[in-house]
């Protein structure tokens, strides 16, 4: 695990929080994502440029990826192959999150091999039982 030290040079406590990585180029989207991993008390790095994901998840290594597949100027689909070919990040898991809803799309989606699929929009309590089940954590209680 990567450590993350203060000023000091002292660890810091939160470094042992899971890490969560959202790749979502809507705004408002990456502040629903935050709330509900702020609310897991995990730690939340959120991206809206797909192009900056690779040098993002092999910096920080984070716990888990929500990908979004329809981001301006790059593929989803194509950078989570980018994300598994590359020695660094292919053990992250990644989860697909999207607007793409139909049947056909989504067996595209998790052909491709993706963990799993989410798709917009969602209900917070979805997303969160997803992100549980990745991270085996237990859920807060509502």
């Amino acid at each position: 695990m990567r450590m993350e030290l203060d000023e000091s040079g002292k660890q810091q406590r939160n470094s042992e929080l899971p890490l969560i990585l959202a790749v979502e180029d809507n705004e408002d989207n990456l502040l629903i994502i935050n709330y509900v991993v702020d609310s897991l008390s995990c730690r939340f790095i959120g991206e809206p440029d797909g192009k900056k994901t690779l040098q993002i998840a092999r910096q920080s290594q984070p716990n888990l990826i929500l990908l979004d597949i329809m981001l301006p100027e790059t593929n989803g689909i194509d950078l989570f192959h980018v994300l598994k070919q590359d020695n660094s990040t292919s053990h992250i898991p990644v989860i697909a999150v999207t607007a793409l809803a139909r049947a056909d799309e989504k067996k595209r989606i998790l052909e491709a091999g993706f963990d799993a699929y989410i798709s917009k929009p969602y209900m917070l309590e979805e997303i969160e039982e997803l992100i549980c089940s990745y991270l085996n954590l237990k859920q807060n209680p509502q």
